[in-house]
């Protein structure tokens, strides 16, 4: 177990699907595929810089009976107060059947992470699927600060 994987795996059923927080079910070549290629937030993601998050963060899959990851997504937390939803994506075959949606809301069910209370996400384009799953609108200009990502060398 790395140090940012709970003990207990958590599963859950909706249809087909299995949600799973195993991470030895995890399709790296999935994963890093879509967000290096394909997301816009972590285009160009280097392999070992990615499986270096995954060692440290909390990974869901959702998965067909055959056994395909279809959807994922990683969690960063303490497993004591705080959790940061990151990297969710569902494959292009398997959208517009609230997954995304059902994994952001069905994660909280883990049994680890009972105790969080400041939940957190951000998306540019996707409110209304995790709308659905209990998220809001930070309130504006909130009280939340970031260091923006550095683009040029000083």
């Amino acid at each position: 177990m790395t140090a940012g994987q709970p003990k207990a795996i958590h599963t859950a059923r909706r249809g087909d699907y299995l949600l799973s927080t195993d991470p030895e079910r995890i399709d790296m070549d999935v994963v890093h595929g879509f967000l290096a290629r394909d997301s816009y937030w972590a285009k160009g993601l280097a392999l070992e810089t990615l499986r270096r998050a995954l060692d440290h963060s909390l990974v869901i899959g959702i998965y067909t009976p055959d056994g395909e990851m279809v959807a994922f997504a990683r969690l960063v937390t303490d497993y004591a107060m705080f959790a940061y939803l990151r990297d969710v994506f569902t494959l292009p075959a398997h959208r517009g059947q609230g997954l995304a949606s059902w994994l952001a809301l069905e994660i909280r069910n883990h049994p680890e992470l009972a105790t969080i209370g400041t939940w957190m996400l951000a998306t540019q384009d996707a409110h209304a699927v995790y709308e659905k799953a209990g998220y809001r609108l930070a309130p504006q200009p909130g009280n939340y600060m970031t260091v923006p990502k550095k683009t040029e060398k000083p």
